[in-house]
């Protein structure tokens, strides 16, 4: 056979393979819809003691845990979403104390640089998948959630200040 030959067969192998890959994955995808369900659970990000004279932020850690399970082999495109809670805006998110409020706000990475949200208005959401083992399962995945109270809020009085943050998860 003629080396231009082989690469033509080649280059058709690879279309052929790249065009089930795609198919299959719709099909997955779809098939997910119907015998997949996924559970959310979270980790609060608690704060603790504040100290609103105090110049420097105060951090903290929570998180999202994603169960799925299904049918073996199957790949679960997962997304993560959070709401604006109770400021109804992402750019500084509100905890409220009776009618006292205090600055904060949810980040998806360490460094508190990428607002966590729904991927809109300068946020970002988080994407992952899982692939579902033999039995059906997937191993969890856990999406940290990194807490930031601003320093130097001056203004706040002592109380249990708390907001409600509300979770989305889609999944295919």
């Amino acid at each position: 056979m003629k080396p231009a030959a082989i690469a033509s067969r080649i280059r058709l192998i690879r279309w052929a393979v790249a065009a089930m890959a795609a198919v299959l994955a719709t099909d997955a995808r779809a098939l997910c819809t119907v015998t997949c369900s996924c559970t959310v659970s979270t980790t609060n990000v608690v704060f603790g003691a504040i100290n609103p004279l105090s110049l420097s932020n105060t951090d903290s850690v929570g998180g999202v845990t994603v169960s799925c399970g299904g049918i073996a082999g199957l790949l679960i495109p997962l997304q993560v979403d959070i709401s604006k809670g109770s400021s109804g805006t992402y750019s500084a998110r509100t905890m409220i104390y009776g009618t006292n409020a205090l600055s904060y706000n949810l980040y998806q990475d360490s460094a508190r640089s990428m607002v966590f949200g729904n991927g809109t208005n300068g946020t970002v959401d988080a994407s992952s998948s899982m692939l579902l083992n033999a039995l059906g399962l997937g191993t969890p995945v856990t999406i940290p959630i990194y807490g930031r109270v601003f320093g130097a809020q001056v203004t706040a009085v002592p109380g249990s200040y708390a907001d409600t943050i509300a979770v989305t998860l889609t999944y295919y």
